[in-house]
């Protein structure tokens, strides 16, 4: 901890930080990931350099929902703080509403131990809030300049505004003369209303690029590119009236995906899922904005209906962002610099749940690579050892957190007829209240991948039952359908296969 060494230690640190630009770490990115990882190496007496490019608010429309596993873990990295003073919002589960009928799916009691109590006979009741898991909800740039106030403040810690432009590539002796990172060339803006750039560098035993979603290095370190098949666009709704309060609104209409969170006492937001080239979103067809009034707009309760034609009435077209998906892989293979955050790893933002994976992953990472295990972050072997290590013991989390996002996104956006009948079985599965352990694991409070995989695929058999029975059942006559019932039982559970296996290995790889 910064507290044990002596003043004296902590000035000549900082000295060589600020004038030398030499640290233990250097961190590129000083969003989620990189602000978490910076203050938990601090926090283990490392001497850290954080770089951002611009450090005033940031104002996306994405990371503003944390899960109660994610909330747990910004406290146990000394976060906690970070979410006070931002008029941050309880968030005690999910409310799910599909082609006018609607079920609160809250998040389970949890024992001292941290063991999810699954509750008999299913979920689904109405349950005392106080004590209870809790995630928040609130405008993602308060609680970024939180983070980044935290760092501001820790003794091991310096925070530079100055865009990295480049990695130092060189050769140490002590290293066999193989290449490796050394640090990070920058371009620092030294006057603003000339535009005069200054050229610098940043020096470290390792670099941790967490760059975010729009990474510049990702390609020429991990050779990965994100897919995206939809972008969210987003409204930001002041006082709408949306029950029951403090919970997120999953809104599923014949072909549309609508989340709905309160960000702040007044302010709610909506994000609305457009799949890329949808044809009700064409120009001739009004535009996104067009694809909101005519086709989101109808399917939204009618309490919720004003505030949206009010949050469009400015004839703007709504800010957005792509919905990613980036499977995780291993680390690169060049020395001294890791890939990590939104650039090693995203999942589709529909569950809520890339800051929860963020903090996990800051928690396991700091644990491998803590000075008891690793004296020297410039001893690459070790780190490369830990890193192995990383990619397997992170999964117990992360993905239960991707797979569910993607495979729900896919029911919840279901453009065929096995989809929709996975779609109308997933919703049937929380009306009958089998819901604690799923929303546990979206919730990143239980990390079992393989319950996952029994809730899914029994989702599949229900959906199969229910298709069977609208076939076959009613009349003596529905018997002559049994023979389609047992094709169309057959595809439907191909399709499940189809929509949960390849990311489910993909993850556990």
């Amino acid at each position: 901890m910064a507290a044990t060494k002596p003043q004296s230690a902590l000035d000549l640190e900082r000295a060589r930080r600020e004038h030398h630009h030499e640290a233990d770490v250097v961190i590129v990115g000083a969003g989620v990931f990189g602000c978490a990882a910076a203050f938990s190496f601090a926090n283990q007496g490392r001497s850290v350099i954080l770089l951002e490019r611009w450090l005033h608010e940031p104002d996306r429309i994405v990371g503003e929902l944390l899960q109660p596993g994610g909330v747990a873990a910004l406290k146990k990295l000394g976060l906690g703080k970070c979410l006070e003073g931002i008029d941050a919002i309880p968030c005690y589960g999910y409310h799910v509403l599909y082609r006018g009928d609607d079920v609160a799916i809250p998040y389970p009691t949890v024992s001292q131990e941290g063991n999810v109590i699954v509750t008999k006979g299913g979920g689904g009741e109405k349950r005392d809030k106080k004590g209870g898991p809790e995630g928040r909800a609130f405008h993602h740039g308060r609680f970024i300049m939180k983070l980044r106030k935290a760092c501001h403040e820790h003794p091991n810690i310096s925070v530079f505004e100055t865009e990295v432009t480049d990695l130092i590539r060189g050769e140490r002796g002590h290293n066999n003369n193989v290449e490796e990172v050394l640090g990070v060339k920058t371009r620092t803006t030294t006057d603003k209303e000339k535009n005069i750039k200054k050229e610098d560098a940043f020096f470290g035993g390792l670099t941790i690029v967490a760059d975010g979603y729009a990474s510049k290095f990702r390609q020429g370190l991990l050779g990965k590119t994100p897919v995206v098949k939809s972008k969210f666009y987003a409204l930001e709704l002041v006082d709408c009236d949306f029950p029951p309060q403090y919970y997120g609104h999953v809104c599923i209409g014949d072909a549309s995906v609508v989340l709905l969170y309160q960000i702040g006492t007044h302010e709610t937001r909506a994000l609305v899922d457009v799949p890329l080239d949808c044809p009700a979103a064409s120009p001739q067809n009004g535009g996104v904005r067009g694809y909101i009034q005519n086709v989101v707009l109808p399917a939204l309760p009618k309490s919720v209906q004003p505030s949206v034609i009010k949050a469009l009435a400015d004839g703007k077209i709504p800010k957005s962002m792509p919905n990613s998906w980036l499977p995780p892989t291993k680390q690169t293979s060049t020395p001294g610099v890791l890939v990590l955050g939104d650039a090693h790893n995203m999942r589709h933002p529909l569950t809520g749940g890339g800051m929860t994976v963020a903090f996990n992953d800051v928690i396991v990472l700091s644990d491998l690579l803590h000075p008891n295990n690793i004296p020297n972050l410039s001893d690459h072997a070790a780190v490369s050892s830990a890193m192995s290590t990383f990619h397997y013991r992170r999964k117990s989390l992360t993905s239960i957190i991707n797979v569910l996002a993607q495979a729900l996104y896919s029911l919840f956006a279901a453009n065929d007829w096995q989809l929709r009948a996975l779609q109308r079985g997933c919703f049937r599965y929380f009306q009958m209240g089998r819901t604690d352990e799923p929303v546990a694991l979206m919730g990143g409070m239980l990390h079992r991948p393989t319950v996952l995989a029994r809730h899914f695929f029994t989702v599949a058999f229900l959906a199969i039952w229910m298709n069977t029975v609208d076939l076959c059942g009613g009349s003596i006559v529905g018997i002559l359908m049994l023979p389609v019932a047992i094709v169309q039982a057959v595809l439907i559970l191909w399709r499940a296969c189809v929509v949960f296996l390849p990311v489910f290995g993909t993850e556990l790889w």
